[in-house]
């Protein structure tokens, strides 16, 4: 066996022992609400916050949601997998064109 046929072996089994892939990153945002004479409108204003936000396309629409604390920590780990799963897509797309062309290669 080829080591572009190992590799691409390896590339599948790692990417069948990841966990839930999400796009989209976290940003943390201050708000201010609508309150007269609250903190958040004086000079210099006083922000509330942070908050931890998820944002991705889906559809051609941008959706962003607001967290909790615990629940932006797990989405983390989702979104590197998404990272993680992005990579090993791109090298699984080399790793199979030159499998591509070491099998056109043995044809001729």
């Amino acid at each position: 066996m080829s080591r572009a046929r190992r590799r691409r072996e390896e590339i599948v089994a790692e990417i069948s022992r990841l966990p839930l892939a999400v796009p989209g990153s976290i940003t943390e945002r201050m708000t201010r609400c609508q309150r007269d004479g609250c903190h958040c409108k004086a000079d210099p204003p006083q922000l509330h916050g942070p908050y931890p936000t998820w944002t991705r396309r889906a559809g051609g629409t941008t959706i962003t949601r607001t967290l909790r604390p615990e629940d932006a920590h797990q989405l983390r780990t989702y979104l590197d997998a998404h990272r993680k799963l992005r990579q090993l897509i791109t090298e699984l797309e080399v790793v199979s064109a030159q499998i591509a062309e070491e099998s056109l290669t043995r044809q001729r």
